[in-house]
C-alpha cells in the first residue's frame, strides 16, 4: 500500500527547499520503488493569505490522514502586523499540538567536508554526532496563565507559565532513552533544577524513570547554562541531550552552528505510535533570499531522510539520501551559506539538488 506525505512549503525559502524535496521523492519513486504519494497544503503566512488563519482545519485533517508531514518554513515581515494568536508561527504550534507531537529530535552532525566551516576548530567538530530530544508541546510556550496585564500604576506586565507534569516528562524521556539504546547509550538531561521547581520535577522524574526502566543507560544531569558552555567547549562529549521546550529551542540552535550552517540540519517531531510525524529543516524562512534560488536545500532533504528511516520503513533509502548529500559536499559543491574553500564551487538550490538527484539515481 502506498504511503502518503503532506507537503507544507510555507513561507520564505520554504517553497524553494520543498521543491527540492519533491524532486528527491520523485527520484526515489522512479529509481528505487519508494511509492510515496504527495499532496500539498498551506501553513503559516501562506495559510493566512489563503484562509485567514495560520493553519486551517482542513489542512490539519490532511496531516492526520497522512503517514508523514514535510514542512518548509513559516513567518516573514509581511505578517508582522497580524494579531499575536494569528501569527504564522502559531500555525506550526497548532500543527504540533493537533498531531500530539511531543518529542522533537534535532541531530547535530558535522559532515567531514564542512568541518572547516564551523566556528570551532576542526578537531572539536569533526565527527560530531549528537542529537537533542526536546519536549515540544508543553512548558513555557504552552503554559497558562499567560498574557499582558495593565497594572494600576500604568505599567504593563507580561507573563508566561513554565509547567510540566510527570507524564509529560516521562513520555519524552522514554523517547530519549530508547534512542540512546540505538546509539552510544548515554543521555544528558538538561534543566535548571537549582532555581526552578519545574526543573526540579524534571530531574526527579527523569532520574526515577532511568533507575526503574533504563538501568543500562548512562544518565547524567547538567544545568542549561553549563550545557551552553560545554557545547562550545567540547561538543563531542554528548550523545543524546534531553531537555524541555525552551532550553531545547535555544541549545539546539547553538549546536547547529557548530556544524557550519543552519541550512544543514533536519529535525523530526514525533508523537504516539502510529501517528504521523512532522519533518522540517531547523532553519527559518529567510525572507531576504526567498525566491532567489540560493537557499541551501540540505536540511529539507535530510529531513526527508529522517522520515524514511523513522516512519516510512525505508532506512536503506535514508542511507542513500544521506550518502548522496555527503558525496555532493565531498565533490566540492557549495550553496552560498556554506564555507567555500579551495577546490569548491558555488551553486544554487537547483544546482545542488540536481547533483543530489543524480547521486541518488
Amino acid at each position: 500500500m502506498a504511503k502518503r506525505a503532506l507537503l507544507l512549503p510555507g513561507d520564505g525559502i520554504g517553497p524553494d527547499v520543498m521543491e527540492a524535496v519533491q524532486r528527491v521523492i520523485g527520484a526515489l519513486n522512479a529509481a528505487h520503488g519508494l511509492g510515496l504519494e504527495t499532496q500539498t497544503g498551506e501553513i503559516g503566512g501562506a495559510s493566512i493569505d489563503a484562509h485567514g488563519v495560520p493553519l486551517s482545519g482542513a489542512v490539519l485533517d490532511q496531516a492526520r490522514a497522512s503517514d508523514v508531514v514535510l514542512m518548509g518554513a513559516v513567518g516573514g515581515p509581511k505578517w508582522e502586523g497580524v494579531a499575536y494568536h494569528l501569527r504564522p508561527e502559531q500555525g506550526l504550534l497548532d500543527l504540533r499540538k493537533g498531531l500530539g507531537l511531543y518529542a522533537n529530535l534535532r541531530p547535530a552532525y558535522c559532515f567531514s567536508a564542512l568541518a572547516d566551516a564551523s566556528s570551532l576548530k576542526r578537531e572539536f567538530v569533526e565527527g560530531l554526532d549528537l542529537i537533542f530530544v526536546r519536549e515540544l508541546i508543553g512548558g513555557v510556550y504552552f503554559g497558562t496563565p499567560r498574557g499582558i496585564d495593565e497594572l494600576p500604576d500604568g505599567q504593563k506586565r507580561g507573563f508566561n507559565t513554565q509547567s510540566y507534569t510527570t507524564s509529560e516528562i516521562e513520555r519524552v524521556a522514554r523517547t530519549a532513552f530508547e534512542l540512546a539504546r540505538k546509539r552510544q547509550g548515554a543521555v544528558c538531561s538538561v534543566d535548571k533544577a537549582n532555581v526552578m521547581e519545574s526543573g526540579l520535577l524534571w530531574r526527579q522524574t527523569v532520574t526515577a524513570l532511568a533507575a526503574g526502566e533504563y538501568p543500562d543507560i548512562a544518565l547524567t544531569h547538567m544545568y542549561a547554562d553549563n550545557c551552553a558552555m560545554q557545547l562550545a567547549r567540547a561538543p563531542k562529549q554528548f550523545d543524546v541531550i534531553l531537555t524541555d521546550n525552551l532550553f531545547g529551542d535555544i541549545l539546539s540552535d547553538e549546536a547547529a552552528m557548530l556544524t557550519g550552517s543552519l541550512g544543514m540540519l533536519p529535525s523530526a517531531a514525533l508523537g504516539a505510535s502510529g501517528s504521523p510525524g512532522l519533518y522540517e529543516p531547523i532553519h527559518g524562512s529567510a525572507p531576504d533570499i526567498a525566491g532567489k534560488g540560493v537557499a541551501n536545500p540540505c536540511a529539507a532533504i535530510l529531513s526527508l531522510a529522517m522520515a524514511l528511516r523513522l516512519q516510512l520503513g525505508r532506512p536503506d533509502l535514508a542511507d542513500r539520501v544521506e550518502g548522496s548529500v555527503a558525496a555532493v559536499l565531498d565533490a566540492g559543491l557549495r550553496t552560498p551559506d556554506l564555507h567555500a574553500g579551495p577546490g569548491t564551487s558555488q551553486t544554487g538550490t537547483e544546482g545542488f539538488c540536481d547533483a543530489v538527484v543524480q547521486a541518488i539515481q
